[in-house]
């Protein structure tokens, strides 16, 4: 298995994990788990390979879903020892939102779309499963706080197309993409790290 094969299995990985610790603070049954870790794992990835016109990559290897299914009965029975589970759902998301970022890029770039494409279906790859999972179980998104969320997961996905541009083996585009993306989202979660946000004005009298 390659590098680039193991960041994958682990950004589906951890991403499951997130949803089935939101299945536990939500008190949902097994089914409800393993909807919730699924959910999130493929969901950006599915949406991506969609627009793509690729083959979703859960449908041509199911190693994903097993990997999946898995998470969700391991947190079934787990969940309730891990203590202040919000936290422990932040840096879970944290490592699959730099993982996915970098690995939906890649696959952007090795089906022929352009740096500027690539980087955003990085993004979309990163983020678009944690929002569904957000949506379904009621849940505040991530997309909604002040921290860096969606910032840190475009830091990933660009510092990837451009290192990919300088022509260094993959593993080392990958492992800065994912150093970049996830100190930014680590200092968002410690310090509260966010960027100047919009501030409403009053109307102006024509």
């Amino acid at each position: 298995m390659t590098f680039i094969e193991i960041i994958d299995i682990l950004g589906v990985a951890v991403f499951a994990a997130s949803g089935t610790l939101v299945a536990s603070r939500k008190e949902m049954d097994l089914i409800g788990f393993g909807l919730m870790a699924t959910l999130t794992g493929i969901g950006g990835g599915t949406i991506r390979d969609l627009i793509l016109d690729r083959a979703v990559f859960w449908m041509a290897d199911q190693s994903t879903l097993l990997t999946c299914f898995g998470i969700a009965i391991v947190g079934y029975f787990t969940a309730s020892a891990i203590q202040q589970r919000y936290r422990a759902l932040l840096w879970a998301d944290a490592i699959g939102l730099t993982f996915f970022a970098v690995n939906g890029a890649r696959i952007a770039l090795e089906q022929g779309a352009g740096p500027l494409t690539a980087a955003v279906l990085g993004i979309m790859t990163a983020t678009f499963g944690g929002l569904a999972r957000d949506i379904v179980a009621g849940e505040e998104s991530l997309f909604l706080k002040h921290e860096l969320y969606v910032t840190a997961a475009a830091a990933s996905a660009v510092t990837y197309v451009a290192a990919n541009a300088l022509g260094t083996p993959l593993w080392i585009d990958a492992l800065i993409g994912i150093a970049v993306g996830f100190i930014l989202r680590g200092g968002a979660i410690l310090r509260g790290w966010s960027l100047p946000r919009y501030r409403a004005r009053p109307g102006r009298d024509w």
